[in-house]
């Protein structure tokens, strides 16, 4: 199994689509299916500020894990794994080959080392909780839980609403810390699988340009458009709290103007970037390849002879890649 990820911007979505084409050209010819690991990229109707992959490069190519639920819907992680894993297996068992790629580093986690028995939401818990952190900030609540789960409160940033919000519910639910359930983790993809971990990454500042790049070009597609459809409809906490989104909807409701909008959305994304960074860069397994100046053609074939043509000395192609013939970290 090959996971690619990256942070936002970094053309994750372009360099699996490449890759997926390049893997049943070669030897192998195994056709690849690609599994989404995001977050936003779950509902129908969030397709511009999402980067959805288009209509013609999914028919061209089997995506899963996109377009699971309307955003009325709320979603979570041990969802999007018991929706995500029985398509891993499904394409294992005919034999293809299952392309993971994604920026949510928590669903990446879940899907391959495992998903923490907690309690399920308590959707009056979660409401309330919601309803206290907007009111008096998620630093407020982030202390709470310093004082309840520490463990946890390290691990997450004050200002992750979504994430001190769900540790703070299932404390209360369970009296049990987060970080406690988090060591009872099991696999839901069965049988363990070997994985070869790619990490995209480039130089800071380019990747800013790329993403400041990418959301104009999102507002000249209609993702303001998109945003007012969304808006008439009940959405659920999950996204209307959704990166971009939730500033276009502020200024739908007339709470800022259109230039104040616009830099925060692209100063917000280059925070989450940062954050994907921070995720990503503490897993050792992930082995980097700067793409700076490369095509995701480019890229994909440099994934592609890493794993398949310097590793043929074994059954089994997937082997741990030589992290010196790698650019980048």
């Amino acid at each position: 199994m090959i996971l690619v990820v990256g942070p936002t911007g970094i053309g994750k979505t372009e360099v699996a689509v490449a890759l997926a084409r390049r893997i049943p050209a070669s030897f192998s010819g195994k056709p690849v299916e690609i599994v989404v690991a995001d977050s936003m990229q779950v509902y129908r109707g969030m397709d511009v500020g999402t980067g959805k992959p288009d209509a013609s490069v999914r028919s061209g190519i089997p995506h899963h894990g996109l377009d699971l639920v309307e955003p009325e819907e709320e979603f979570h992680v041990a969802r999007y794994v018991h929706e995500v894993a029985p398509a891993v297996e499904m394409i294992h068992r005919r034999g293809y080959e299952p392309l993971l790629v994604g920026g949510s580093g928590l669903y990446v986690k879940v899907l391959l080392d495992g998903i923490c028995p907690a309690p399920g939401k308590e959707p009056n818990l979660r409401k309330q909780l919601w309803e206290q952190g907007r009111q008096v900030g998620a630093a407020v609540l982030h202390a709470e839980l310093q004082v309840v789960d520490p463990k946890a409160a390290e691990r997450i940033h004050p200002n992750d609403l979504r994430r001190i919000v769900r540790a703070l519910e299932v404390f209360r639910l369970s009296g049990r810390p987060l970080s406690v359930w988090h060591s009872d983790t099991h696999s839901l993809l069965g049988e363990e699988r070997e994985v070869q971990r790619i990490g995209l990454t480039c130089d800071r500042d380019r990747l800013y340009q790329r993403i400041e790049a990418r959301i104009d070009g999102w507002l000249a597609a209609g993702w303001l458009e998109e945003t007012r459809k969304l808006l008439a409809r009940p959405l659920s906490l999950t996204a209307q709290e959704a990166l971009g989104y939730r500033e276009l909807f502020s200024y739908l409701r007339g709470e800022a103007d259109w230039e104040t909008t616009v830099s925060a959305i692209k100063q917000n994304t280059r925070r989450y970037a940062k954050r994907q960074w921070s995720w990503f860069r503490a897993d050792p397994r992930i082995r980097w390849i700067a793409v700076d100046g490369l095509t995701p053609e480019a890229v994909a074939e440099r994934i592609f002879k890493h794993i398949y043509m310097e590793n043929q000395k074994g059954s089994d192609p997937f082997v741990p890649m030589r992290k010196s013939l790698l650019e980048g970290v």
